[in-house]
């Protein structure tokens, strides 16, 4: 897999900037003087063409990059692929974030729920937990795809003991065998502890991909 994305290009240059540069002496000599008044129209509608035009030019001289290339064993397990891109990006994310979309209630603990925030000011506002339901929905999908990461094998904790398996001739003349635990087979499976495991993981899972178009800076 190569993966290149350039950082975001925006080439557009507004008229009002180099008017702005041009009549640099005005800020100092004309307290009153508007650079957005109308009677600057005609210099900055002038300038609106050169513009546009400067824009396209750079567009194709610097345009922004996304290559994305696949590999073929990059899907022979495409999970765990993914899970080693998604994790770290996740991470910065939430270091780095400046908002929160609307997050269910239904999704997050009772007490960060919207019915136990404290009042509003004004209808349209935020209540106080917004921000801190979106914390712990990141939180879950984090902790998923770090239980995820290939060299991580989180089933492993809910076996103990050591495994010993014999293999014991049939009496039914057939020749064949059944596979037994042989004397020193001490193995133990947390049955419970594995399935609670898994539906959290799961959890973070489906969390991931219900606010997936919520993961923005």
């Amino acid at each position: 897999m190569k993966v290149y994305f350039s950082n975001y290009r925006y080439h557009w240059l507004s008229p009002y900037t180099i008017m702005e540069k041009v009549l640099f002496w005005k800020r100092w000599t004309d307290p009153e003087f508007d650079l957005y008044d109308d009677k600057n129209d005609a210099y900055t509608d002038w300038l609106v063409t050169p513009m546009q035009l400067c824009t396209k030019i750079l567009d194709v001289v610097h345009p922004e990059v996304r290559y994305v290339k696949i590999d073929k064993y990059d899907t022979w397990g495409m999970d765990s692929t993914l899970a080693l891109i998604i994790l770290p990006m996740l991470q910065q994310l939430q270091a780095t974030k400046h908002g929160a979309p609307h997050v269910d209630d239904k999704d997050v603990p009772k007490e960060l729920r919207s019915t136990n925030a404290g009042p509003k000011e004004n209808e349209w506002d935020t209540d106080d937990l917004w921000f801190k339901r979106w914390d712990w929905v990141m939180e879950q999908m984090i902790w998923s795809f770090e239980q995820l990461q290939p060299e991580n094998d989180w089933e492993e904790q809910f076996h103990t003991g050591v495994s010993d398996i014999q293999f014991k001739k049939l009496d039914d003349g057939s020749g064949n065998s059944e596979m037994v635990r042989g004397p020193n087979d001490t193995r133990k499976w947390d049955k419970t502890g594995h399935i609670a495991y898994q539906k959290r993981i799961s959890n973070g899972l489906v969390l991931f991909g219900k606010y997936y178009q919520g993961l923005w800076d």
